[in-house]
């Protein structure tokens, strides 16, 4: 595309709002003043409450089941089990091994057995009471290291227990070195803790097909497998996103969405789906806890030499993006350094654990907890500055990474590190302190006697976007018409909004390509083509990449319709101007009551998968890079941890809206500050023990230190605008951070996260 000819850096000073902007955003205001419409929300005149039946036991044979006194229940429409399911009774992200309800066998607590629609929810929550379900309660399989490798255990599905396994081998995989740290790290089992529950609204339609309104990550993949499972053609089920509150991977799997469908076309009457914050732990994926055997060797100068790796993920009942969590854990799990030997191996495995899945980081997050440990336990045994030890390591532009592929964009690690470090620390405390800035704060626990203080270090590498051969793309529809006197622009796309920005950056980015002020975001539907998932820090880099494309056709097409060339030509502020700065046409003018409307794709680079012996191969488009450095207060007596000051250093590539990229930071950095310190889903014998806000701690704005937040812009010549994927890394480098600060404090080897209070006290 030729035009428009100037640079984005050169429009975005002429159009307001445009790219490297900070606009604001179109749902902000609403959602300050409590006024936003999320999906829990939705209402209709004549609808129906759904409900769902869950399995109590993480493993059991179902041996009976009869729903006939929940269905004679005054008020109760409907009650569905497995029998009911009127198309393919399985679905999956990328296998497809889940019920859409058990037929005979339960896999993990929580999983859905029936669901029923009754007039009044408490109706339906009572009526699911009256449903007989007998159970063959089985031993659960809960050790996924046992589970990879013992051929005894029962076969949880029919292929085993085995999701995935992956080997990374680079250079000899026998190399020595002078110095040699080993360690056993584990990461416990992280929430994506949003705050907006599963919920939406399936309406039937005249058609026999179904309408369904609903927060999610990904519009397309729950279409396709919505359809599957109701035994009807794509284009009858149609789906529409609504307000999302939160995300982080989360919504990636189906949740409500065969569900209330079901229930819709059953009775013939809209049907809504809301989980309360109990049903939501049971009714989405977590974070794969995983525990990983790390080791190092360097040269007496501090040189790595090798890295030798285990890494066992719990992908938990079902497979959801367990596959994904292998590749990406292994091709990243030397983090983002210089290593000419490694032998690495992962394995994905079946358990009767809650199902885990996508979340912010995915993959990434456990192998740099463990590699990230390793290289303060090596900077130890060298006496080396644990930042001087990573700078002396660190990728850059025309590195090889573990699977051989070649970085050929910017990556400025040794810079990053060298930033963060150089950021002024925190005043050493001197004299009396104010309580509220002590571990334990305003309970009172300390008057700053058994307190000390750590510094520590986080890096990261992350992948952006989809991997290992698969194409990945967006599609954009835009539209240019006149509206009350002057051109507005309308951007199209399918790309789930769900708290990153992303309409406010379709619109800054059709504000710049095509020159106008007035810029309106169609929702989001399956009616235009795929954007994929709002996941893997893509959609600024995929669908922005979809809505510049289609941007430029329509200018192509203005020019068109003025007989001219589109080299040399630019819109801007309503008008079609020359490289010399004449004004060739008024857009108003031009299209008069007529509208140009164009759709593209984007496709990002190709990617291709790894080799099946030696994992070798290019299997990422893209890496962004992060590194943290944390400072924290730790009362010893107590276990009791202040984080008193989160630093971070990012490359974002190119800072489209500089206020949210910022946001984004800082957000991740709250998400990396909970793994380490409080965040766990704790799992004991297959069964949660603590589905709740009470019991499962999140950060509050008292737990979040003060942040000083480096943006490097330092573009990659392969992606729209340079841009980098920014969402993911602040998270992955915050957790080791605070983790080698508190060590750093303690002198303790803490060798899993979350650092709870009786890992510091020994009691």
């Amino acid at each position: 595309m030729s035009a428009p000819a100037r640079s984005p850096q050169e429009l975005h000073d002429t159009i307001a709002g445009g790219i490297g902007e900070s606009p604001l955003r179109p749902d902000g205001t609403l959602k300050v003043r409590g006024e936003f419409a999320y999906s829990s929300d939705l209402w209709h005149e004549d609808m129906l409450w759904g409900a769902t039946l869950r399995s109590p036991h993480p493993h059991a044979r179902i041996v009976r089941l009869d729903v006939s006194r929940a269905l004679a229940q005054p008020g109760v429409h409907a009650v569905l089990t497995h029998e009911d399911v009127p198309g393919e009774n399985v679905y999956g992200l990328k296998f497809q091994d889940t019920p859409a309800l058990a037929a005979d066998l339960v896999r993990y607590q929580g999983e859905p057995i029936a669901i029923l629609a009754a007039d009044h929810p408490e109706i339906a929550r009572q009526a699911l009471k009256e449903i007989v379900v007998e159970y063959d309660v089985l031993e659960p399989i809960t050790d996924p290291e046992r589970a990879a490798h013992d051929d005894t255990l029962p076969k949880l599905h029919p292929g085993g227990n085995l999701v995935r396994h992956q080997r990374i081998v680079k250079g000899d995989p026998a190399a020595t070195a002078d110095v040699v740290v080993s360690g056993v790290y584990e990461i416990g089992m992280q929430d994506q803790a949003f705050l907006g529950p599963e919920s939406g609204l399936a309406v039937p339609a005249e058609d026999g097909g179904v309408d369904l309104y609903l927060a999610t990550q990904w519009l397309h993949v729950d279409q396709r497998q919505t359809a599957k499972a109701l035994g009807l053609p794509l284009e009858k089920v149609r789906l529409t996103l609504s307000g999302v509150g939160g995300a982080f991977g989360g919504r990636e799997d189906l949740s409500m969405q065969i569900h209330s469908c079901m229930l819709a076309l059953r009775t013939g009457r809209p049907v809504k789906m809301s989980y309360n914050r109990l049903e939501s732990f049971f009714g989405h994926v977590h974070r794969h806890p995983a525990k990983m055997y790390y080791e190092h060797g360097a040269t007496r100068d501090g040189k790595l030499v090798y890295v030798r790796a285990k890494l066992y993920f719990d992908g938990g009942a079902y497979a959801s993006k367990t596959p994904v969590v292998v590749g990406n854990g292994t091709t990243l799990s030397v983090g983002p350094y210089d290593v000419p030997n490694a032998h690495i191996e992962g394995w994905g495995v079946y358990t009767n654990n809650p199902t885990c899945g996508a979340m912010r980081g995915l993959g990434a997050v456990q192998p740099t907890y463990a590699y990230e440990s390793q290289m303060d336990k090596l900077a130890a045994a060298l006496d080396m500055d644990p930042a001087e030890l990573r700078i002396r390591n660190a990728l850059s532009e025309g590195s090889t990474v573990v699977t051989g592929q070649v970085v050929d964009f910017p990556a400025p690690v040794a810079e990053l590190v060298q930033r963060v470090r150089d950021l002024p620390l925190p005043p050493e405390p001197t004299g009396a302190r104010d309580i509220r800035e002590l571990p334990g704060g305003a309970s009172n626990t300390t008057h700053g006697e058994g307190v000390v203080r750590g510094v520590g270090y986080g890096v990261t590498i992350k992948n952006i976007s989809y991997a290992e051969g698969l194409d990945d793309y967006s599609t954009a529809r835009v539209r240019l018409e006149v509206l009350g006197g002057e051109p507005v622009a309308m951007v199209h796309t399918a790309a789930a909004e769900v708290g990153q920005g992303l309409v406010t950056l379709q619109q800054q980015i059709a504000r710049t390509e095509l020159g106008v002020t007035r810029v309106s975001v169609h929702p989001a539907d399956t009616s235009v083509g795929d954007a994929g998932s709002s996941s893997a820090s893509r959609q600024t880099y995929v669908t922005g990449g979809a809505v510049r494309n289609a941007c430029r056709a329509v200018a192509e097409a203005v020019c068109a319709r003025l007989g001219i060339a589109s080299e040399g030509m630019t819109l801007t502020g309503g008008k079609v101007v020359a490289a010399d700065g004449e004004v060739v046409a008024d857009l108003a003018e031009l299209l008069g009551d007529t509208a140009i409307e164009e759709t593209r794709e984007f496709h990002h680079r190709p990617t291709y998968p790894l080799d099946p012996e030696t994992g070798q191969g290019d299997a990422h488009v893209q890496y962004g890079f992060s590194a943290h450095r944390a400072v924290v207060d730790v009362d010893l007596e107590l276990g009791l941890v202040k984080v008193v000051q989160l630093d971070c250093a990012q490359d974002v590539g190119k800072a489209m809206n500089p206020d949210a990229v910022v946001a984004q930071i800082q957000g991740g950095s709250a998400q990396g500050l909970g793994l380490a310190v409080m965040e766990e889903i704790l799992v004991q014998d297959g069964k949660v023990r603590n589905p709740s806000f009470t019991d499962y701690l999140i950060p509050t704005i008292l737990d979040m230190p003060p942040m000083r937040v480096d943006v490097l812009e330092r573009p990659d010549p392969h992606a729209p605008y340079g841009v980098r994927g920014v969402g993911e890394p602040p998270t992955i480098s915050a957790t080791p951070a605070i983790a080698n600060a508190i060590r750093a404090a303690t002198g303790l080897e803490l060798l899993r996260v979350p650092i709870r209070p009786e890992h510091i006290t020994g009691v």
